[in-house]
């Protein structure tokens, strides 16, 4: 299918709609996080049951994925997505009504589940519509819309902690999924039709994945693409140690080198689409992966031999993030090209090794946490390097 198939749908309003779609995840982690010493308090509970918060909700994401990949094989696109929608919107407000910390852990797991239907079915909608290269351009315009939410999420969600309290948060987040639901259901068009031929049964669902999982060029392409989110995983786990403790940065000031690296990687994806106008989807790829690894290496020489303080940490840092901007994209066109008839399953493989990936590097810099920066050097540089590796011995 093409773009011209879809109904006259314009490529900004689906942009748009898919764009919002993803951007559920990083606005329900990122603005909530100014209020979690408010829950504490107001849940009258201690920090590391405010946490579960958090980690269920990783939990759920990792989970809930691996179900909507198959559903939206054989029911079409639209019916899995809105039905997650409709499960993100209700577990937001039982989020914002939850009378203990509890009620508001399993509130946000069943939130996670429905979150994660935007993040699969919007990939394979973009698999549906345009060929890998085109696909990979349309990709790089989602990141520019959802990539807003992590700048722009604390802030938010500090002002509507002060204004109206900590439930606030949670009912603006209902709000903004009803509202890209209705979007949804006016505007976006069915991509897939549904194929009642396809047994949907758990048997069927862990042979597909199987398949994939030995699938060498699939797996190439999303392992270099999860080792290489990876790295900015344990770049968010660590830096906050890092230049707020060890180098005395106020935690304003962390804020702000925090959104510049995320403006970093808005604007390599826009780069990414000039770029693939000259050049094939892989050579751009190739050229975003060596530049992940170039740059965690500098990392790790800068940490080691204490050159450059403060920037010659961030700098780095800074180009390992902004260099995402033509991985992720990229890395997933190409690992989804070959799989039209399980779009849906490719998608929920590849962001559930992403996260899990990601929630393995994060608590690795925890565990090797050592009161300086080498943890967090090593762990970005051996994930840069790796996703370079995985690309080059498993993709032909």
């Amino acid at each position: 299918m093409t773009i011209s198939q879809s109904q006259g749908h314009s490529l900004w309003r689906l942009t748009l709609i898919l764009g919002a779609l993803s951007a559920f995840t990083p606005l329900a982690v990122d603005m909530y996080l100014p209020g979690l010493p408010a829950l504490e308090r107001a849940l009258a509970t201690d920090a590391g049951k405010v946490q579960q918060t958090l980690s269920l909700f990783f939990l759920g994401l990792a989970i809930g994925q691996l179900f909507y990949g198959p559903l939206s094989d054989r029911f079409g696109r639209r019916l899995p997505l809105l039905a997650g929608n409709l499960l993100y919107v209700a577990a937001s407000v039982a989020c914002a009504l939850a009378p203990d910390i509890d009620s508001l852990i399993a509130a946000r797991f069943v939130q996670a589940f429905g979150s994660c239907a935007g993040l699969v079915i919007s990939r394979a909608m973009v698999r549906d519509l345009f060929e890998p290269r085109e696909g990979a351009r349309v990709m790089s315009l989602l990141m520019l819309v959802m990539g807003v939410a992590p700048i722009l999420a604390p802030l938010m969600g500090g002002y509507v902690l002060v204004w109206f309290g900590w439930p606030a948060i949670f009912w603006f987040l209902a709000a903004f999924g009803l509202l890209t639901m209705i979007a949804a259901r006016l505007w976006l068009p069915e991509t897939h039709v549904a194929a009642p031929e396809r047994r949907l049964t758990l048997g069927t669902a862990l042979r597909d994945y199987g398949a994939l999982l030995t699938q060498r060029r699939f797996m190439g392409y999303t392992l270099s693409s999860s080792l290489a989110i990876a790295g900015m995983f344990a770049y968010i786990a660590g830096s906050p140690f890092v230049f707020i403790d060890l180098y005395h940065l106020p935690a304003d000031a962390y804020g702000w080198i925090f959104g510049i690296n995320a403006v970093g990687i808005i604007g390599f994806s826009q780069v990414n689409r000039a770029l693939l106008r000259r050049f094939t989807l892989d050579e751009v790829l190739v050229a975003g992966i060596a530049a992940t690894a170039l740059a965690g290496l500098v990392l790790l020489a800068m940490t080691v031999f204490s050159l450059g303080g403060l920037f010659g940490l961030w700098l780095p840092l800074f180009a390992y993030i902004a260099s995402l901007g033509a991985v992720l994209p990229n890395a997933a066109a190409s690992a989804m090209a070959g799989e039209a008839h399980r779009a849906g399953t490719a998608a929920a493989l590849m962001g559930t090794l992403q996260f899990l990936s990601g929630a393995v590097t994060s608590a690795l810099v925890g565990l090797l946490h050592d009161g300086t920066a080498l943890p967090m050097a090593i762990v970005v540089a051996v994930c840069g390097l790796a996703g370079f590796a995985a690309r080059w011995l498993l993709v032909r």
